[in-house]
């Protein structure tokens, strides 16, 4: 019994320290895929004392099972036919043929009502339209605006430069079918959330840039981007900060983003905070920028925001940062989806204090 008492102490311990962390690591490297590393070598370096870093991180995840009751007000309000009149669901644009759906705003007597697009996140490789209904729907009305969520290209399907070429394929849309829906094609906001900030953002300035890689006409492209009135963001503007952050949290061989960066070398291109730098002065016209950041996310640190508020500060560009108390990184959506989540209102608040 002494003896038995004895082992079972260092076997818990053993379990707790080193059997759990290496299961949740090891199931989350099968999953989501191994280093890129030739040979053993990728076991190898899967298996570093970072595991514990990515053990931690996985179990973080199970904080979202609160969502749980917003999960199901969303999914039946998405299916509810009653529903379909503040809404069209469904519109197909673009080269790849993504969905968008439109939402109206209860104020229509307004002709000259303006556009938000809502660019969704999900680390660029998931995400679906239906599931920010309730957002959009609220946003119309909070706004005043009409509303639109497409869905885009997500990794494996694309990759980032993909993503963008969908967003500004939805940008072309919604200039030539401002009349069929009643609103202003000269008055677009962009907002966007993670990946989707990040999205937003490089959409714009690639617009600016007139870049050929989006494949769309150059004239197209100049007819857009005044367009754009503003851009409201809570996510990513630089590849490279945002990858050592990754690393820090042992997430970086499971995640999304260097996959759908095509690499580690390309991070500059696909980061505004580079693609900003080497504008000059005639390219600097890009629209105000509003910055909201969560202080309490750890997904997306808040100096992400901070550094991009400089950066377009030092550039003498417009812009605001908002740095909202409490925050996380998932409340900074979910809590704009329905008027009885904890940070609705403030959220709500600093969006319209500069839309």
């Amino acid at each position: 019994m002494r003896l038995r008492s004895h082992m079972s102490l260092p076997v818990a311990a053993g379990v707790l320290l080193v059997g759990l962390p290496y299961s949740i690591s090891l199931a989350a490297q099968w999953l989501y895929g191994w280093p890129n590393k030739p040979g053993y070598k990728k076991y190898t370096e899967a298996l570093k004392p970072r595991i514990y870093c990515l053990a931690r991180a996985v179990l973080e995840t199970l904080k979202y099972l609160q969502y749980g009751r917003l999960y199901f007000r969303w999914k039946s309000w998405y299916k509810d036919v009653e529903n379909c009149k503040h809404y069209e669901k469904g519109i197909s644009f673009g080269r790849r043929g993504n969905k968008l759906d439109l939402y109206y705003s209860p104020k229509m007597e307004n002709e000259k009502i303006p556009l938000v697009v809502f660019i969704y996140g999900g680390a660029w490789g998931s995400g679906d339209r239906a599931i920010y209904c309730l957002l959009a729907r609220h946003m119309a009305e909070e706004l005043n605006a009409t509303v639109i969520c497409p869905d885009y290209s997500t990794y494996p399907k694309s990759n980032v430069l993909g993503m963008i070429q969908d967003i500004a394929d939805c940008l072309v849309w919604a200039k030539e079918s401002a009349e069929k829906f009643q609103f202003d094609h000269n008055n677009i906001i962009l907002i966007g959330h993670s990946a989707g900030a990040h999205l937003c953002t490089l959409t714009t300035l690639f617009l600016i840039d007139t870049r050929e890689e989006l494949f769309i006409e150059a004239s197209k492209q100049q007819a857009i981007t005044p367009s754009i009135k503003g851009v409201i963001l809570s996510g990513v503007y630089n590849i490279l900060d945002h990858y050592e952050h990754e690393q820090m949290r042992g997430i970086e061989y499971v995640s999304t983003m260097h996959k759908a960066m095509n690499g580690v070398d390309n991070f500059p291109y696909y980061s505004p905070t580079h693609v900003l730098n080497t504008f000059g002065e005639d390219k600097l016209k890009v629209p105000p920028f509003v910055l909201l950041h969560g202080t309490d996310d750890i997904i997306v640190p808040v100096k992400s925001s901070t550094k991009f508020s400089d950066l377009l500060c030092s550039l003498s560009l417009s812009v605001a940062l908002f740095r909202l108390p409490r925050v996380d990184h998932t409340e900074m959506v979910t809590d704009i989806m329905a008027p009885d989540r904890p940070f609705y209102h403030s959220i709500y608040t600093c969006i319209k204090q500069e839309y």
